[in-house]
């Protein structure tokens, strides 16, 4: 019997990385994307910080979620129906340069002798209406440019340079603004959007089809009533919400760290989650070879809610780490099958308004989550809060799958979605 060399054995667990040698406009937006985290998270962190020390007031640091909520969902909806009707490549490029300049505004702001309250909640709206605007057209363009057999390898791809920014931009912002003050990390932001201008008007155009409607509630509606349509879709949408409104305790991570008398802990429960996530992502080569992405979807949720569930009960600070570090992995996996089924299903002539409802379900449910976990912590106390939580979470996991079978049974290589979107694509490339 032979044995299989090292390196074989090897490659089949690290990151599949065919995306990033066959397609170069996917390595473009990849390196982009990074640069793009890593100014944002700058911003993300030193926004809140000054608003801290303006007002004093944790319920002002609080509102900068409500200010931010409204635009994301109304210009998440309409990002969507404008991806499908625009030229992909001019609206990623036009929102990268807004949001540069609201990282101007930021900077001229902190650069004053007295600087104002008022213009940091209007960034923070302006940037949560750009960024829901263009995240459609980013999610739209990879389903394009992505060979359709390397799409789980995609998003693999793409959630490592995410967590990466997740994990190194916070740590970074905290050293610049500490030492260098809000200023200086606005000015590094300014430059990070710069950069990534310049490198997104490298990207070929990504023209709509030819007979693309124009952006209207009428085909807003249209892509609903196909998401309604597809119980697959269905129910990725649903595990999903259902996983961050039960079971998203970040808000309360400050309490649980003071029960557990380990205050000192409380920036590694933020990161913990994170460096999850990375593992799974730097050992993703083998989900390139699965075809039940469905089985991501569900497994990787109850994961979560399971971890969660485990991170309330435990009270040794290093268990609770370990719990939150496993639904860090636990969400992953459940991102990648879910990117991987809107990818490989969804028609190209409705990919940009589906991908405007993905953006409402993956952002809606933590700032829902947020809110219920900090009321039921309020309530029955904040260890209960958590483990509660996750246990919803296994619960509505069950249900859903229960009602949603074709979630479960979901096959890339005989789902009929599947298969129509993968001729569309190969009769595009011909062409």
């Amino acid at each position: 019997m032979t044995t299989a060399p090292a390196s074989t054995k090897l490659s089949a667990i690290l990151p599949d990385l065919t995306p990033w040698r066959s397609s170069p406009g996917f390595r473009l937006l990849w390196v982009q994307g990074l640069i793009t985290y890593f100014g944002s998270f700058m911003a993300m962190v030193a926004l809140p910080l000054q608003i801290k020390e303006l007002t004093g007031s944790p319920l002002a640091v609080g509102a900068m979620g409500a200010v931010e909520l409204v635009p994301l969902i109304v210009f998440g909806l309409y990002g969507g129906a404008l991806a499908d009707a625009a030229d992909r490549r001019r609206l990623i490029l036009g929102t990268e340069a807004g949001l540069g300049l609201l990282a101007v505004v930021l900077l001229v702001n902190a650069a004053l002798p007295e600087p104002m309250l008022w213009p940091l909640y209007l960034v923070a709206a302006g940037v949560s209406a750009l960024a829901g605007m263009q995240r459609p057209a980013l999610d739209s363009l990879i389903a394009r440019i992505v060979p359709h057999d390397q799409l789980t390898a995609a998003a693999a791809l793409n959630s490592l340079r995410w967590q990466t920014g997740a994990i190194a931009g916070p740590a970074l912002a905290g050293l610049v603004v500490a030492y260098g003050g809000h200023a200086m990390a606005y000015g590094i932001t300014v430059v990070a959007f710069a950069v990534s201008v310049l490198l997104c008007l490298r990207l070929d155009p990504a023209p709509p089809a030819h007979d693309a409607q124009k952006p209207s509630l009428r085909g807003i509606a249209e892509g609903a009533r196909y998401a309604w349509s597809r119980p697959v879709l269905l129910g990725t949408y649903a595990i999903d919400l259902a996983a961050m409104l039960f079971a998203f305790p970040n808000t309360i991570f400050p309490f649980l760290a003071d029960d557990l008398d380990a205050e000192w802990a409380l920036g590694l429960m933020y990161a913990a989650g994170s460096v999850g996530s990375v593992v799974l992502s730097l050992t993703s080569g083998w989900t390139s070879r699965v075809r039940r992405h469905g089985l991501f979807v569900i497994f990787g949720a109850a994961g979560w809610g399971l971890a969660i569930t485990a991170a309330g009960w435990v009270t040794n600070i290093w268990l609770v780490l370990l719990c939150l570090a496993f639904a860090g992995a636990g969400d992953m996996l459940s991102g990648l099958g879910r990117s991987t089924i809107w990818n490989q299903t969804i028609p190209e002539e409705l990919r940009g308004r589906l991908a405007g409802i993905e953006v409402l379900s993956y952002s809606v449910g933590p700032q829902l989550g947020q809110v219920r976990a900090g009321a039921a912590a309020g309530w029955t106390g904040t260890r209960p809060a958590v483990w509660s939580g996750g246990l919803a979470c296994l619960v509505s996991v069950g249900l859903l799958t229960a009602v949603l079978p074709k979630l479960w049974s979901y096959d890339s290589e005989t789902d009929e979605d599947a298969l129509r979107r993968r001729a569309q694509k190969q009769a595009a490339e011909v062409v």
